[in-house]
C-alpha cells in the first residue's frame, strides 16, 4: 500500500499523533486521511481507541503529540470562538444516539438550529422537516425519544447530525444493538446520504462486514497503530495475522485469548503472587 500523500481533496489530516493516559499510549504516531465526500471507516478490536480519534479530530481531546488539520486548519490551535464554528461543519453520531429526553423528535433536530444560527422558526420548521423526511421519520415528528426504537432513535440522532448540513459526519459505532432491518437502514442511510449531500462519512466500528460494504477506504487499528489501510477488497486481502483475525473473529491469535497470567498449576498451588 502507499504512504499519506498531502492532496487537495484531504478534509481531515492526521499525522503522527500520539495519545495516552499516563504510560499507556492510545495512539503512538498514526497518520489517517479522511478525504472530500468519501465513507471511510476507522475499524479494529475494542479498547483501541476509536472513539478517542473521533474526539481528538474534533477537538474535545488534546493529543500529545501530532497534528490533526481540517480543511486545513489545525484542530487544537483554534480558539475557543474558531473552535466551536469548526464543529458545526462536523456532525456527530453518537453510539448512543444522545437524544434530549424531555424534547420531542423535531425539537431535538431543530436544537442545532436554534443554537447556532439566527434562522426565523418557519425556516427551521422546513428544514427539520426536510431532515426527518431524509431519514424516513417525518411523521414521527411530534413524538418523544421514550416512544422510538432503538433503529429510529438513530435515525433521529442522524437527522440532528445533518441539521446544519455539516461538510463531516462522525458516526461512533452506529450499528451496535441494532437489529438486521435496523441496521440495514442505517447502512443504507449513511450511504445514500453521502453520495445525496455530498458529505465525508468517519465511521467507526467492529462490525466488519456491515461497515466494508459501504466504505470507500478503511483504517485497522490496533496497539497505537495503523495495521493496515486501503479499499475494501484490500483490506479483506490483508496479509497481517492480527488484522485476519480482527476480520475473521478468530478468538485466538496475536490477540491472545488468555490474558498474561502464570501457569495454572502454579496458581491453583498458591505459589503466584
Amino acid at each position: 500500500m502507499t504512504g499519506h500523500e498531502q492532496t487537495p481533496d484531504l478534509l481531515v489530516s492526521v499525522r503522527d499523533l500520539r495519545f495516552g493516559y499516563g504510560s499507556r499510549m492510545i495512539y503512538d504516531g498514526v497518520d489517517v486521511d479522511i478525504r472530500r465526500g468519501k465513507v471511510t471507516a476507522i475499524m479494529g478490536p475494542s479498547g483501541t481507541g476509536k472513539t478517542t480519534l473521533l474526539r481528538i479530530i474534533g477537538g474535545q481531546w488534546r493529543p500529545t503529540g501530532g497534528t490533526v488539520l481540517f480543511d486545513g486548519a489545525d484542530v487544537h490551535q483554534q480558539n475557543r470562538k474558531a473552535l466551536y464554528r469548526m464543529r458545526q461543519r462536523m456532525g456527530m453520531l453518537f453510539q448512543n444516539g444522545a437524544l434530549l429526553t424531555d424534547l420531542t423528535v423535531f425539537d431535538n433536530v431543530a436544537y442545532p438550529l436554534r443554537e447556532h444560527t439566527k434562522l426565523a422558526e418557519a425556516l427551521i420548521r422546513d428544514i427539520v422537516l426536510m431532515k426527518l423526511e431524509a431519514v424516513g421519520l417525518r411523521g414521527a415528528r411530534d413524538l418523544y425519544p421514550e416512544e422510538l426504537s432503538g433503529g429510529m432513535s438513530r435515525r433521529v440522532a442522524l437527522a440532528r447530525a445533518i441539521a446544519l448540513d455539516p461538510d463531516m459526519v462522525m458516526y461512533d459505532e452506529p450499528f451496535t444493538g441494532q437489529d438486521p432491518i435496523s441496521m440495514g437502514v442505517l447502512m443504507r442511510l449513511i450511504r445514500s446520504l453521502n453520495t445525496s449531500l455530498g458529505i465525508t462519512s468517519v465511521v467507526v466500528s467492529h462490525d466488519v462486514e456491515e461497515v466494508l460494504s459501504i466504505a470507500d477506504y478503511a483504517y485497522i487499528v490496533a496497539g497505537g497503530k495503523v495495521l493496515d489501510h486501503g479499499t475494501p477488497d484490500q483490506i479483506r486481502g490483508s496479509e497481517s495475522a492480527l488484522v485476519r483475525q480482527f476480520l475473521e473473529g478468530r478468538p485466538d491469535g496475536p490477540v491472545p485469548f488468555h490474558y498474561k497470567a502464570p501457569p495454572l498449576e502454579q496458581d491453583l498451588m498458591g505459589d503466584a503472587r
